[in-house]
C-alpha cells in the first residue's frame, strides 16, 4: 500500500514529515511512502537517516509549495506544481492509495475537491476529528472544512460520520448527536432547527437528539455533528484547554512544597495514560470525508509522531474501505431527497 505524503506541508517540513514517514515505514511493513516535494531537501534527510536505499520510500519531485498564509484558491491556480497538488494527483491516478496533508487546511480541501472530486450525493466534504472523552472517542464533524453549512450539509455529515465511527470505534450502530445550545428540539439557529427533524426521521443513523458543548468530553454520543466554524472553535479550545491545564498543574507542583513534589512523583505513573489519551498528537490527523480518496489532514504544527500516526491511520482506512462504505451509504440514504426549511 502506497501513501503519498506532502513532505513540504506544515510548519516543520520537510524534516518532521520525512522523519515521521521513515518511522511509519519502519513500524508498518505493508506500507510504502511516496514523499512529494523538493527532491534535494528530502534526499538529504533520508541520507542523514540511512534510508536512501529503502525500497519502500521514494521521492516524487514537486517544485512549489503553498504557504500557510496564502489564499487557497489563488495559490492552486498559480502553483500547478505545488506539493499538495502533485500528491493529490498520485491518488487520483491510482499510483497511491491515500494522501497525508499537513499544510494549509484550505489548500488541502481545495486540492482534494478539484483533484479527487466528491462522492456522489455529497455537496461538501467534512473533516472528522476524533475527540478524547471519558468514554473513549467521539467523532466530531465538521471541524474546519466548511464555515457556512446548510442543513443538507449537516445531514450528509451525520451519514458520513456514522460510517466512519463504525470503522473507527468498532460500533455497529454508533449514536449521533447534533451540537446545539440546548437539548430541546426547539432551540438553536435556523440551520440547526431545520436539520433536527431530518435527522430524526432517518432510519440509517442512530440519532439521539441535540447535545451541548459540555456533553462532548462526557462522551454522551459517538458522533457530534456541527458546522465547520463551530467545530473548529471547539477543537482549538479543547487543545488549548488541555495545554493550559497541564501547564497550570506543572507550575503549581514546581512552586509547591517538597511534599507536593513527592506526591506528584508518586501519582505520575497513574497520570501517564490520561495524558496520552488527552494528547492530540496521538490522533495524527483527521480524514476529509466525502471526497473520492482517503485524504488525511494533519495539523500544521505536526511533528514526526503525528505524521507517523496519520500514515498508519490512512493505511487502516484504505484497508477498511472507508470510501466504499460512504459511497454505499450515500446511495442508500442520500440527503438530497429530504425537504428542508431553509
Amino acid at each position: 500500500m502506497k501513501i503519498a505524503v506532502d513532505a513540504m506541508g506544515g510548519d516543520f517540513a520537510p524534516l518532521e514529515t520525512v522523519l515521521g514517514s521513515i518511522d511509519a515505514v519502519r513500524e508498518n511493513k505493508h506500507i510504502e511512502v511516496v514523499l512529494v516535494g523538493d527532491e534535494e531537501q528530502i534526499y538529504k534527510i533520508l541520507q542523514d537517516n540511512n534510508e536512501t536505499d529503502n525500497p519502500r520510500i521514494s521521492i516524487y519531485h514537486a517544485s512549489e509549495v503553498i504557504g500557510m498564509d496564502e489564499h487557497p484558491g489563488q495559490a492552486l491556480r498559480k502553483k500547478k506544481d505545488a506539493s499538495i497538488i502533485v500528491a493529490t494527483s498520485l491518488v487520483r491516478n491510482k499510483t497511491c492509495h491515500a494522501i497525508i496533508a499537513p499544510g494549509s487546511t484550505g489548500a488541502a480541501v481545495a486540492s482534494a475537491l478539484f483533484g479527487l472530486g466528491r462522492i456522489k450525493g455529497v455537496d461538501r466534504p467534512v473533516i472528522a476529528t476524533p475527540m478524547p472523552t471519558v468514554n473513549g472517542i467521539t467523532v466530531m464533524l465538521d471541524s474546519g472544512a466548511n464555515s457556512n453549512s446548510k442543513p443538507k450539509h449537516l445531514v450528509q455529515g451525520a451519514l458520513m460520520g456514522s460510517e466512519y465511527a463504525k470503522l473507527l470505534l468498532g460500533k455497529e450502530n454508533p449514536t449521533v448527536g447534533l451540537l446545539n445550545i440546548g437539548e430541546e428540539a426547539t432551540k438553536g439557529n435556523d440551520v440547526v432547527l431545520a436539520t433536527y427533524p431530518v435527522l430524526e426521521k432517518m432510519k440509517i443513523i442512530n440519532f439521539k437528539g441535540n447535545v451541548e458543548g459540555r456533553d462532548i468530553p462526557k462522551g454522551v454520543v459517538d458522533v457530534v455533528v456541527c458546522d465547520g466554524f463551530v467545530g473548529n472553535v471547539v477543537l482549538k479550545f479543547a487543545e488549548g484547554l488541555v495545554t493550559g491545564l497541564t501547564q497550570l498543574v506543572k507550575d503549581s507542583i514546581m512552586s509547591g512544597s517538597i511534599l507536593a513534589k513527592i506526591g506528584a512523583m508518586l501519582v505520575k505513573p497513574a497520570l501517564k495514560p490520561i495524558a496520552k489519551k488527552l494528547d492530540h498528537t496521538e490522533n495524527g490527523g483527521a480524514p476529509l470525508l466525502g471526497v473520492n480518496g482517503v485524504f488525511m489532514i494533519a495539523h500544521g504544527s505536526s511533528k514526526a509522531k503525528e505524521i507517523k500516526t496519520a500514515i498508519t491511520i490512512a493505511g487502516d482506512l484504505v484497508e477498511r474501505k472507508i470510501i466504499e462504505h460512504i459511497q454505499q451509504t450515500m446511495e442508500i440514504e442520500g440527503a438530497l431527497k429530504y425537504e428542508y426549511d431553509e
